[in-house]
């Protein structure tokens, strides 16, 4: 029985999650609003948080560390201009997951990810 995992591993390889999740994070930012699986919600709440928290710092070695994990520069800028300095204030739970519906297709359990402004 694994014990002390951190994080999902979402029936994907190390890369492939890797890769969803900065491509998941990249899209929240840039729309400020996603429709995903439940699962996938809660794994990207968990990243988005890090990386408000991280360019809320606002120095130059901060705006860097997001740039290496976003992939546009657009929403870095964005990220480290807009939407840090507007949640500075609050000390953590930048996001919320709301239940949204069932995917016909699969019947996976949808939520919706947004920003807490």
């Amino acid at each position: 029985m694994p014990h002390q995992i951190s994080k999902k591993r979402l029936s994907r390889t190390d890369g492939h999650r890797k890769a969803l999740l900065r491509n998941l994070a990249t899209s929240f930012f840039k729309h400020e609003k996603i429709e995903t699986t439940s699962t996938k919600a809660k794994e990207i709440s968990k990243v988005a948080e890090r990386l408000i928290t991280q360019a809320a710092r606002g120095d130059l070695h901060s705006r860097r560390i997001v740039a290496a994990y976003l992939t546009e520069p657009k929403v870095v800028a964005k990220l480290c201009d807009q939407i840090a300095p507007s949640l500075k204030g609050r000390t953590g739970g930048y996001t919320r997951i709301t239940k949204s519906r069932v995917r016909l297709g699969d019947a996976a359990e949808l939520s919706i990810l947004e920003l807490v402004r």
